[in-house]
């Protein structure tokens, strides 16, 4: 794992790459700043004599900062019972999508949210399918099939057997086969557009035909701002809901933009982004949508709008 080498510039260049790490293992910038941060706290804490005698100190920070991921998954699950309404993992902006209004410019490289390539391993359904995983599974598969470790490597960060770490990322990728329901971006963009559309025109016909009948939409507000508490359910349901929300929100504005690198929708009003919206689409219809509200998962976009 990592790069030889520990002269300061080489040790802050591994920030990247342990930040894309952190993020897709926990599914949140703040929290995936954190352990890095941890990580490099360690590291610095270390005697020179002992930084010394690392050979690979990229390799040394990324066991360290998937050990501290590691722990954090493992009370993730009674910090989420703790969690007001649903949780979802924090929603990433394309800097890029947003030049005109000077968001790339302004936000500043110190962002961490700024270093995370978006890819398929970012996307929301991505990451909602890694929350159904063990937090050992979830290690195991993002450490190999995502960043390409060996299970060598793995296995020390688990304190397991390479044959373990191999079987653990083995069950984890079924759940992602299971889960995956390839779409064309450009595919996704049309059917997401022509949900904003009629979403703006109030037309529940058009939105019904647009949502999978079994379609689930889920909203995290973490207790912050008002939202469903709970999944709604059914194609026609969302739909109503979609459109009551429209009634209650004069001077709403759709925006269409990418969400974690795929086709998504941002809600503001006044220039200040109050909602972003992912989707899941099979066959050309809508099968999820994950709609975050919590203003301290939409810092990354707070300066965007």
């Amino acid at each position: 794992m990592g790069t030889v080498g520990t002269s300061a510039d080489g040790i802050a260049g591994e920030r990247r790459q342990l930040i894309n790490i952190a993020y897709r293992l926990l599914g949140s910038v703040t929290e995936a700043e954190d352990a890095v941060q941890d990580a490099f706290a360690r590291w610095y804490g270390l005697p020179r004599s002992r930084q010394e005698e690392i050979l690979s100190p990229g390799a040394w920070l990324t066991t360290v900062t998937s050990r501290i991921c590691l722990d954090l998954l493992g009370s993730a699950r009674a910090r989420r019972e703790r969690y007001v309404g649903a949780w979802l993992p924090e929603p990433l902006p394309d800097r890029t999508e947003w030049n005109h209004a000077g968001g790339a410019e302004s936000a500043g490289p110190a962002d961490p949210a700024d270093q995370i390539v978006l890819d398929e391993s970012v996307t929301m359904a991505f990451l909602v399918v890694l929350e159904s995983m063990t937090p050992a599974e979830r290690v195991a598969f993002i450490l190999h099939d995502v960043f390409r470790y060996p299970f060598a490597d793995i296995a020390g960060v688990l304190g397991r057997t390479p044959a373990a770490a191999k079987q653990l990322a083995a069950s984890a990728r079924r759940r992602v086969s299971v889960a995956r329901a390839p779409v064309t971006a450009t595919g996704q963009a049309d059917v997401v557009r022509q949900v904003k559309e009629a979403w703006e025109t109030k037309d529940i016909a058009a939105l019904v035909g647009l949502l999978n009948p079994a379609a689930v939409m889920t909203a995290d507000g973490g207790g912050m701002v008002g939202t469903v508490l709970r999944p709604v359910e059914g194609g026609a349901r969302i739909a109503q809901y979609m459109v009551a929300i429209a009634d209650k929100a004069p001077g709403l504005e759709l925006v269409e933009r990418s969400v974690n690198g795929a086709p998504g929708l941002v809600a503001q009003r006044a220039g200040v982004i109050a909602t972003v919206a992912s989707f899941d689409i099979s066959d050309e219809r809508v099968t999820r949508i994950w709609v975050v509200r919590n203003p301290e998962k939409l810092r990354s976009w707070a300066r965007e709008g």
